[in-house]
């Protein structure tokens, strides 16, 4: 088959590889239909978590037919339809039972890698690093799915591949950074950066009551696609423009409510503060870049809450915990619980209330991704959302007949 494969940092290649096999008897073999380039995705190409190696099949947002099960599968059956979340849960520890799947404990095999780095593993993600357990992703032909009777969502309806996809990643994910901001009715919520994941969230936030939504962000494509959501945009990129004095006076002199962090490990300002964090990430002096999140701490209401979706990695410097602590702001953060979300979101996208595609900017084959990961990087192309899908154009590629 093919598969979108990680050679090194900014190096992605299109390479025939192996086809899946069950190897466990909870696996099911899915033919891919449509995948994604997530902007957590760039993170790998950029060289910014670590743990990746040479051949890694990328994409943790991605969709398809059962083609095959293992002997213990008992809710799929071959030729079902079904949306992959992109972590991996058991189902029967302690935190699946809690609600926090992405918390799993049982489905990291190199979980002593993680709690090197963190104290405790989470869940084992999709194409995402060994450090979350080096499962194969899903931008490919075929993906092997482990616990298929606890994480695939069907689809039981003729909706297309497109308005259904993104409930892999980044629908689940911006919702939770809604409801983890504890949006009241009529608040004002500031979400910081309007790629997917801030778009889903400003969408969220008004299905959850708020009544103004204040984006931050750059790119034109960007801030017209938030507009597009309802929300009231602001270019961070035009001089002068002291977001945190513009939140103080578009809510009413008190601050947001609530904040949130869609941005995280790659912020982005031409500020001494962006700057510095750039050199410091540069030097291997800092992990991540936490600009984002300084302004937010700063910006934020007395009390408010702050929400924190976007992808942190490791040790932050000079964020102002003094001021978190001297306002009393709630924090709330981490990897979405998919599965605690699937089945609510996906009945607000059949009852018409929302159209995940409204975000997609490009619809490619599969030997298009190598290009497409450089132009998402370097927000070429009016780029805002990449959907991929494997079988188009592809020379001499045809269905496998398999015998579950």
């Amino acid at each position: 088959m093919k598969a979108v494969c990680w050679m090194g940092k900014q190096s992605i290649e299109v390479h025939d590889v192996d086809d899946p096999k069950i190897i466990n008897p909870h696996d099911a073999i899915i033919k891919v239909t449509r995948t994604a380039i997530c902007g957590s995705d760039l993170h790998l190409y950029a060289g910014l978590i670590p743990s990746m190696e040479s051949g890694d099949i990328l994409g943790h947002e991605f969709m398809g037919i059962v083609e095959e099960i293992g002997t213990e599968v008992k809710r799929l059956k071959p030729g079902d339809r079904v949306v992959i979340p992109f972590t991996i849960a058991c189902g029967s520890c302690l935190f699946c039972k809690s609600d926090l799947w992405s918390l799993c404990d049982n489905t990291n095999p190199n979980a002593h890698v993680a709690e090197t780095m963190y104290g405790y593993s989470g869940s084992a993600l999709f194409g995402y690093s060994h450090i979350y357990g080096g499962y194969a992703g899903g931008q490919a032909q075929y993906a092997r799915v482990p616990f298929a009777d606890v994480g695939p969502i069907k689809i039981e309806n003729d909706l297309p591949d497109e308005k259904v996809l993104f409930l892999s990643d980044i629908f689940p994910t911006g919702y939770q950074g809604a409801v983890n901001a504890n949006i009241k009715q009529g608040d004002t919520v500031a979400v910081w950066g309007c790629g997917p994941v801030g778009l889903f969230a400003i969408a969220s936030a008004y299905m959850l009551g708020a009544e103004k939504v204040i984006a931050i962000d750059r790119f034109p494509e960007r801030l017209k696609l938030a507009r597009g959501c309802g929300a009231t945009t602001i270019d961070y990129s035009q001089d002068k423009v002291s977001i945190v004095e513009a939140l103080r006076d578009l809510s009413g002199g008190i601050g947001p409510d609530s904040c949130i962090d869609c941005v995280g490990i790659e912020a982005h300002s031409h500020s001494a503060g962006g700057i510095y964090d750039k050199v410091k990430q540069t030097l291997k002096l800092e992990t991540d870049r936490p600009f984002v999140l300084r302004q937010a701490i700063q910006a934020i209401r007395k009390g408010g809450t702050l929400s924190i979706p976007g992808v942190y990695g490791g040790v932050l410097d000079k964020v102002n915990f003094g001021a978190a602590f001297g306002k009393g702001i709630h924090m709330s953060m981490g990897q979405t619980h998919m599965h605690k979300f699937l089945k609510p979101l996906l009945e607000h996208i059949e009852q018409g209330h929302i159209d995940p595609s409204f975000l997609i900017s490009h619809r490619i084959g599969i030997e298009q991704a190598p290009e497409m990961y450089f132009k998402w990087q370097k927000k070429e192309d009016g780029v805002t959302k990449i959907v991929i899908d494997p079988w188009r154009d592809t020379i001499g590629a045809e269905t496998r007949a398999r015998v579950a």
